[in-house]
């Protein structure tokens, strides 16, 4: 498999390197210590794995799992990092990873963790699994949100330029629409969210789904 590895932990990047490059059915073929640098230099093309950490400087490994997975619908994404909470797990999930382990993992089981992944699999941490499932559990308990409640593509849209911390006349620029058009989205987004504030709607676009 041709793996990219993208870590801000430089002593750790080059520990992941010289582990991984020694198995004879992993080739590192990049690594990269940002999701800028990565995002710019990779060939995503010819990536089969991309094992990624979230906690990175400025732009989020969420994030850039969010621009690269329509890159390469095929890659599989397998997340490395310390967080455990259950929002970044689902944002991941959402965003495109298809497995979540912990640092604190033993080498063996990140090797099989990414053979697993490249053969389709889903690897995760156990306590990431059962976290998984709880949220599924309380998904399908959860009641079914009214039409009139429902967020639109272009209100989405809109939500995912906000998270990213896109000002009102940048989202216009980007919709090519008037900055009235999107402060009427907001404000719908707003009532259907019942929310706030942006961050109210974007905490409450998270549980939701839509971001």
């Amino acid at each position: 498999m041709n793996l990219c590895i993208v870590e801000d932990n430089a002593p750790l990047l080059a520990s992941l390197r010289m582990l991984l490059d020694g198995e004879a059915d992993i080739d590192v073929t990049a690594c990269h210590t940002s999701a800028e640098e990565a995002l710019t230099r990779a060939n995503w093309n010819q990536t089969d794995v991309l094992l990624a950490d979230i906690d990175l400087p400025q732009m989020s490994g969420i994030e850039l799992i969010r621009r690269v997975h329509p890159l390469n619908p095929d890659m599989s994404i397998l997340v490395y990092t310390v967080h455990e909470d259950r929002a970044s797990v689902l944002e991941a999930i959402r965003a495109g990873a298809c497995g979540y382990l912990i640092k604190g993992s033993t080498p063996r089981e990140l090797i099989a963790a990414l053979r697993e992944i490249h053969a389709g699999g889903a690897p995760m941490s156990p306590k990431i699994a059962r976290s998984v499932l709880s949220e599924l559990r309380q998904d399908e308990a959860a009641p079914a949100i009214p039409e009139n409640q429902r967020l639109t593509q272009r209100e989405i849209t809109i939500m995912r330029l906000l998270e990213d911390g896109h000002p009102y006349k940048e989202i216009a620029a980007e919709l090519g629409v008037s900055p009235h058009t999107v402060h009427t989205h907001i404000k719908n987004i707003y009532q259907k969210l019942q929310a706030h504030s942006r961050a109210d709607a974007i905490r409450k676009g998270r549980v939701r789904g839509v971001l």
